[in-house]
């Protein structure tokens, strides 16, 4: 944009407009750097992210107290205005994946929701300029992430219609190849939002929306004479890498339950600044830098269909950044890769038919990583030489060096078996949890919505009530339920901390209050499933490395009458067995 050839300009109005000018471009070169930041490590970063959060801080206070002057003497349109603030989002949100501090997501919404409040780029469709339009449907798609990360789902849904007609405009006006492309992420986020197989409703028949983030006293909590390890929770690893599963913006619908497993219920840094919009970027000169002193939720790295060698070198930049007394989690959502070449597995439940102890960790399989070679086809892994094990797998062995450290891995695979067969090896508390490696039929037609199993440990009520054939229910008898469950979690925490046979591993990681939840919610999907008549076969049944004890836990007998308790109260208890002592 040229300044206004006026030689009357006055000295002062046109340093205005030169001040504004390097203020600008000074912004955009920064931010236009951080793609060029690793994407691993928590400290190379930051003090990049602090200088172009100052700069931009300087670009929007100086805007704001001189736009009468950019107005005349620059031509400063509101759509400039709307990318400034565009990028201040984008610059939160960014860094609320680089903190997993969830704060961060409301002032990102905050900015994202004043430039829809104030319409700045309601005046894009008179420029004859497809490349603005571009910008504002990118806007859009990254205002769809920050509220359904932020479970703001009538927002959501209210962007998604604007979107639809502002694709449909779009590509009326232009001619476009990339039509197909914004339409399919229409389709994408409208079956994000549909992925929920369980409606809560009000009286009034409106949706509740549920939060699955940790809310203080939600979660069962360390009561007098409970004995545990003073391990926290410091990182984790969120990978998916399952075929033909819901996703949106490369977060895929089981990635998107865990992450939110693994933080608390996000608060405003500063609340005062959402009520006026855009008045003030910083009110006193806050640094995201420096707050939250307190870190409040594990920081974690979002993998969309790694490839073996970045899942590796994250994986080891989390390993290395690893504080004292903290645990590392590695959650794989991730098709399953079976041995080739050994007529003594069978793919479909992984029967071993010879002593695992003549085996390997290499020859088990283990899970995808991403190669576009040889995937053929979206499911068909290229045929390797079979005397070779996969390239483009993680074997359990290629956990090893890892458990150097302890590490709590969760694995939800249909051969995630595989990763019953470690060796701890240093010492280190390790647990692996493993999901089911196949479902009964009408829940496989399903899967494309999400994993049942990962769906237990994001929102337990809800894959109880999938089971039980309820597609809705009232709030009222929801928090009923949910009454109960904290009765059966709280037992459960009792059952696991006072048995005798129990690995200590499980209790090294039990302090935590994030493992605490992960690990009692398993244990609850673990007997749900045993008594569950329709879940008949060992292959639909969760397991563990080290083994839990199963009479103690998992089968225990007061632990199953809470559970037909929930069944009773929600009119399902013809559905499960009174008891599964009789199956063994």
């Amino acid at each position: 944009m040229s300044v206004a050839n006026d030689e009357d300009i006055p000295q002062v109005e046109r340093k205005t407009v030169t001040d504004f000018c390097y203020l600008l471009d000074k912004s955009k070169q920064l931010f236009n750097g951080l793609r060029d930041l690793p994407q691993y490590g928590q400290k190379q970063w930051q003090s990049y992210f602090g200088r172009t959060f100052d700069v931009y801080t300087k670009l929007w206070k100086f805007q704001q107290q001189h736009r009468q002057v950019l107005d005349n003497r620059y031509g400063l349109k509101r759509w400039q205005i709307g990318e400034i603030a565009s990028k201040i989002g984008q610059l939160y949100y960014h860094y609320y994946l680089r903190t997993s501090e969830t704060s961060y997501l409301n002032e990102a919404f905050s900015f994202y929701s004043a430039i829809r409040q104030r319409s700045y780029y309601s005046q894009v469709t008179k420029e004859d300029r497809p490349e603005l339009v571009v910008k504002k449907l990118r806007y859009y798609a990254r205002f769809i992430v920050v509220c359904l990360l932020l479970n703001k789902m009538d927002v959501v849904k209210d962007l998604v219609k604007e979107l639809s007609d502002e694709i449909e405009d779009y590509t009326h006006r232009f001619n476009t190849e990339d039509q197909l492309e914004w339409n399919l992420v229409l389709q994408e986020v409208a079956a994000f939002i549909e992925a929920d197989p369980v409606m809560i409703l009000n009286d009034d028949n409106t949706i509740v929306i549920i939060s699955n983030r940790l809310v203080d006293g939600t979660g069962p909590v360390l009561e007098q004479g409970m004995v545990v390890g003073q391990l926290m929770l410091a990182d984790a690893l969120i990978i998916g890498n399952c075929n033909n599963q819901v996703k949106f913006s490369e977060l895929t619908i089981d990635m998107f339950r865990m992450l939110q497993a693994l933080e608390r219920e996000p608060m405003n840094l500063t609340s005062q600044m959402n009520k006026p919009g855009l008045q003030v970027f910083y009110t006193d000169g806050w640094d995201p830098a420096e707050k939250p002193t307190k870190r409040e939720n594990p920081h974690k790295y979002l993998l969309y269909k790694p490839t073996f060698s970045q899942l590796y070198t994250f994986l080891a930049a989390s390993f290395k950044e690893l504080p004292a007394n903290s645990a590392l989690l590695i959650y794989l959502s991730a098709t399953g890769v079976f041995p080739t070449g050994r007529s003594d597995y069978e793919e479909q439940g992984l029967v071993v038919r010879r002593l695992q102890s003549d085996l390997g960790p290499y020859d088990f399989g283990g899970v995808l990583t991403n190669s576009n070679r040889d995937v053929v086809n979206g499911d068909a892994l290229h045929k390797r030489n079979q005397t070779y094990k996969e390239m483009h797998c993680l074997h359990p062995g290629d956990l090893y060096p890892f458990t150097r450290k302890p590490l709590f891995i969760i694995v939800d695979s249909s051969n995630s078996v595989a990763y019953k067969n470690f060796t701890n090896l240093f010492g280190q508390p390790l647990v692996c949890l493993l999901s089911p490696t196949a479902y009964p039929k009408a829940l496989q037609d399903l899967s494309e919505r999400g994993s049942l199993f990962t769906l237990f440990l994001n929102n337990s009520l809800m894959a109880f009530l999938f089971i039980s054939g309820l597609s809705s229910m009232r709030k009222g008898l929801w928090d009923k339920c949910q009454e109960q469950l904290r009765k059966i979690n709280r037992d459960i925490a009792q059952l696991l901390t006072h048995s005798r046979s129990i690995d200590q591993a499980f209790l090294q990681f039990f302090g935590d209050e994030f493992l605490r939840l992960l690990l009692t919610r398993f244990i609850f999907c673990s007997a749900t499933l045993r008594m569950h008549k329709s879940f008949k076969e060992t292959r639909n049944y969760p397991e563990t490395y080290p083994p839990l004890p199963r009479d103690e836990l998992v089968e225990n007998l007061h632990l199953q009458k809470q559970i037909l308790e929930l069944a009773s109260i929600l009119d399902v208890r013809n559905l499960f067995l009174e008891t599964t002592m009789d199956e063994y």
